[in-house]
Formats: C-alpha cells, structure tokens, sequence
C-alpha cells in the first residue's frame, strides 16, 4: 500500500528534493555529509525536479553551490540498480558543462562533489560513508582534479568511524518522525525536521506530490507499453527470418536479447539493457 504525503520520509525522492530545495536545510545537510563549516547555499531548483515533455524520464535531485565557487549534487538512491559509478561520472559531467561559461580557461572550473544518499549498501563493507576521489594507480597520489564522490549508506554499521551527526542524519533520513528527533535530540537533525514537517502539512506540496506520482505512473506506463510493443516487433521480425527457435532466448539471454534488437535496429541510442 502506497504511504500517505504526511507519513512519507527522506528516502522518498519528492520529499527530500523538496526539502533541500530549501537552501538553509541544504547547507545544513551538506556540512552534516562533508564534515566541515559552509556559509551559504545556493540550490539551483529549476533543475531539482525535471519532468520530460514525454513523459520517458523524471529526475530529482538537488545542484547547490556556495560561496567558495564549490558545486554540489545530491541525490536519493532506495534502489541498487547497479549503475552508481556510472551515475556519478555522469552527474559530475554535468555540473562541469554548466559551470564553464565559453571563453574561460579550465582552470576555472570549480571543485565539484556527487553524493548520493543510499538506501543500501551500495559497496558491501557496512560503512556509513565511501569517499572516492582520482588517484594514480602506479604510485597512489591524487589527481587533484577538484572532483570527489560520496556514497551514504543509511545502514552502516561503523557508528564509532563517522561523525555522530551523520549517523543521526542517515537514521533520519529513514526514519523522518517527531519520535527520532526527540530522542537523539539533535539541533540540526531538529532544523532539518522543522522543513520536512512544514512539507508534509502544506496543501500545496501535497498538490505537487499527487501530480508528481501521476506524472510517474504515466511514464511508467508508458514504458511498458512502448516495450511490449517493441517485443512484439522483434518476435515478428525474426518469425520471419526464420528464427523461430531462437524465441525462447529471449527470454533468458539478455546478452542475446540486445543483439536481436541491434539485430533490427529496435534499439533507441540511449537504451542499454
């Protein structure tokens, strides 16, 4: 059964974007993960939730930057889809191409961290925090190339490795109740609550929720319409080229599966099965 607005927490996308579009609940958030002092955020919340004209994607996360020309990403993760390495060189690509205005010289890009908050473990070793950064493999020492990717794991199991506010942070995120706040008494998880509780009371962030989950059924629908539709092409297709057989591959081969679509040229260039 679906969750009510008022009964959602932070591992919900909508409710963490809308809360750290706030800036102050942002810049709050940021130096629970980074572990040190920023004076002012800037949450760039046209690109916070981004809706498709066609409905084939729906994005929510947050770009910041502060007043030390830093950028940020920040993204909710519930599910391991295996791709976050990819997702984050991604992320960090775009926060570069939006950074560097034409004419300046790289050397002006500003530093750039990717966080995503999981779930899930997304490496298996129960840490709480996976900091990456680029570094020689031959002799170890860094790039500097300005870049790091965090990964938060909201079931870590080293309390005494990280910062208590983190711990209490990543508890919260999935556990977003009046109960917790009080118990660990924390100020700045308690500042953080103060939005996510003004979210869940007002009508219009309930409004912008209702039609945010209709805008994600229609384009999960969407979806599965266009894929049965485009099975059903494939399975033609090969009918009549006389690889009838070959059906039942489909079904358990996804190597040979994407090389039929190839095959007839059914493959958008984005898709990657």
């Amino acid at each position: 059964m679906d969750k009510k607005f008022q009964e959602l927490d932070l591992t919900n996308a909508f409710l963490f974007s809308a809360a750290l579009e706030d800036s102050e609940t942002c810049r709050l958030i940021l130096e629970i993960i980074l572990g040190f002092p920023i004076s002012h955020v800037k949450v760039r919340a046209e690109h916070s939730m981004l809706f498709s004209s066609d409905f084939r994607s729906i994005r929510l996360d947050i770009y910041a930057s502060d007043d030390l020309q830093v950028e940020y990403n920040i993204e909710m993760q519930n599910e391991n889809e295996g791709n976050l390495a990819k997702r984050g060189r991604f992320h960090q690509a775009e926060m570069d191409v939006l950074s560097l205005k034409p004419g300046e010289d790289f050397n002006d890009l500003p530093p750039g961290y990717v966080v995503f908050i999981c779930a899930f473990d997304p490496f298996g070793a129960g840490l709480y925090r996976y900091t990456f950064e680029n570094t020689c493999a031959e002799l170890g020492f860094p790039l500097h190339d300005g870049t790091k990717k965090i990964f938060l794991n909201t079931k870590g199991t080293n309390d005494n490795d990280v910062p208590e506010d983190l711990v209490h942070f990543l508890h919260y995120v999935g556990n977003s109740t009046d109960e917790y706040v009080e118990h660990i008494g924390n100020s700045r998880i308690r500042k953080i609550h103060n939005r996510v509780t003004y979210i869940k009371k007002s009508r219009e962030w309930e409004g912008r929720f209702m039609k945010f989950e209709e805008l994600l059924k229609r384009s999960e629908n969407k979806g599965r319409k266009e894929e049965q539709t485009r099975m059903l092409q494939l399975m033609d297709y090969m009918i009549k080229a006389g690889e009838t057989q070959q059906l039942a591959q489909l079904k358990d081969d996804p190597a040979f599966l994407q090389a039929m679509l190839e095959k007839y040229h059914l493959l958008d260039s984005e898709d990657n099965i």
